[in-house]
């Protein structure tokens, strides 16, 4: 069973997330810890469960959701594993960081590659990878079946959806992979966003008020 813990960093309150299961691995997905103190309370949650970092995912590369990579891949000697659309955007970040008063970590030296119906697996666990793009080019998000789940990044909140006025967005390609991807998922599915509080497809397919089912 996949335990998850989410943390909210950095100025844009983005949700940073560890997954892990009983064998103690885990898979850290969208770390946007930027400041020291933050940094802290990541490594402090995993040297103090005993956590063995395996997998390191970004679902989008905007800056909020980046900002810890290099940190993670430095002290965990981890890859970073994104879409490949999405190199260009994590490597404007630099460029336009300073324009929020915020300087990046370089970024990884080196990548992984992840696109539809890839698998993302650590200890006994597995996600599925989906393609949902509109919020940005290679949004992805991730799907546990056996623990009824989906981390969706930026694609759907609760009660609202991600912006699509970003360079490379686009808001029908976004309604689209919500209405293909995402409002198939059973009901009772928990959808964990990279912003906000959780919720869950029957939820949002009822009262969202940007797409319905």
């Amino acid at each position: 069973m996949i335990s998850v813990q989410s943390f909210t960093f950095n100025p844009f309150a983005e949700n940073t997330y560890i997954l892990y299961d009983e064998t103690r691995e885990c898979c850290i997905i969208d770390p946007g810890c930027y400041e020291n103190h933050e940094k802290k309370i990541l490594e402090d949650f995993i040297r103090s469960s005993q956590l063995k970092p395996v997998r390191l995912v970004n679902t989008h590369c905007h800056i909020d959701h980046v900002l810890g990579n290099r940190f993670i891949t430095d002290t965990w000697k981890l890859q970073l594993e994104i879409h490949l659309l999405e190199i260009p955007l994590l490597r404007a970040v630099s460029e336009y960081g300073p324009q929020y008063g915020i300087y990046c970590d370089p970024i990884p030296e080196l990548f992984g590659y992840l696109s539809e119906a890839d698998i993302v697996k650590f200890g006994n666990s597995v996600l599925e990878v989906v393609h949902t793009p509109g919020h940005s080019p290679g949004s992805i998000s991730f799907i546990s079946r056996a623990d009824k789940f989906v981390l969706a990044g930026d694609v759907l909140f609760q009660l609202s959806i991600g912006r699509t006025d970003l360079p490379g967005g686009d808001y029908q390609t976004l309604i689209n992979s919500i209405l293909t991807k995402l409002y198939p998922l059973p009901d009772d599915y928990t959808v964990y966003s990279g912003h906000g509080p959780e919720t869950n497809i029957g939820f949002e397919k009822k009262n969202n008020p940007f797409v319905t089912g």
